[in-house]
């Protein structure tokens, strides 16, 4: 079991959705639920199932989330949010490996690799009594804490880059780079909220840009990333240079590719010499 952990919008879901894909269930479900978006008296049926006639509007069977994700992953986002009375019967899974729907006495073994998220502090909510000793326990074996997209600075501009290139072809765009001074802004902005308020903005901003552009500029950028009540450190970090963008955006293929040359060149466009003489030149070639 996996437990992750940090602030809202730092991509939690992206993070349990890679490790389900680099695990050995891969090719089995990924299945989903929000535990903060489900009415409680809907839970136990969300995640369990119910039998036909099992309540008033049951009208038919239905499997619950956790036999959809038998052999694979289920992803049980905002767990802080599960009502005590859930988390009784959402430990006897973990413990017993067996689901019973509603309206059923006949136990169902399933086979699933539990991955929680949550934005709150799990063990002070076992101090107020708002979760089980027990459960946090069993969901804590492995905890991975995502930092916020300000501690961790590089990653703005892959995300950045990542975001531009999807909704350019979402919205039929010609956009492919952005103006060095637009990326001075985002590298600047504190994104409080993280990984999808970036996301946010950057799809915004290609759907106001014109359909001729190529580059992002700075005027498609919301008012709050370009406003002028930035402090003069800001400021000064903002005269940034081409170059330090293309050192950048060379560091983080490399990154992404563990390496690879042939395959960083590749994708960045150039020949492979042209790649070496870059790295040359930036004194990245060590």
């Amino acid at each position: 079991n996996i437990l992750l952990t940090g602030e809202s919008g730092v991509g939690k879901d992206v993070m349990a959705n890679y490790i389900h894909k680099r695990s050995n269930r891969a090719e089995n479900n990924f299945v989903v639920i929000n535990c903060g978006a489900i009415p409680d008296n809907l839970i136990e049926s969300e995640l369990f199932g119910h039998e036909k006639g099992s309540y008033t509007g049951a009208d038919r069977m239905s499997k619950g989330k956790f036999e959809l994700a038998d052999k694979g992953t289920i992803f049980l986002d905002e767990i802080g949010e599960l009502p005590l009375h859930a988390q009784v019967k959402f430990l006897r899974v973990l413990q017993e490996k067996q689901i019973y729907r509603i309206g059923s006495e006949k136990s169902i073994s399933v086979d699933v690799r539990i991955i929680a998220a949550t934005n709150k502090n799990l063990s002070e909510e076992v101090e107020k009594g708002n979760f089980r000793e027990d459960l946090y326990y069993r969901l804590n074996v492995v905890n991975l804490e995502i930092p916020p997209l300000r501690d961790r600075r590089d990653d703005i501009l892959v995300l950045a880059e990542y975001f531009l290139i999807e909704f350019s072809k979402e919205y039929n765009k010609k956009i492919k780079y952005f103006e060095v001074e637009a990326l001075n802004y985002l590298m600047d902005y504190e994104w409080r909220g993280n990984v999808r308020e970036l996301k946010n903005v950057i799809e915004r901003s290609v759907l106001v840009a014109n359909d001729e552009d190529e580059l992002l500029y700075k005027k498609y950028l919301p008012k709050e990333i370009t406003g002028s009540d930035l402090n003069d450190n800001t400021k000064d970090n903002r005269e940034k240079t081409l170059a330090d963008y293309e050192k950048m955006i060379i560091e983080n293929t490399l990154k992404r590719y563990e390496g690879n040359k042939t395959k960083a060149a590749e994708v960045l466009g150039i020949k492979r010499q042209t790649l070496y003489n870059k790295l040359k030149d930036y004194s990245l070639d060590s």
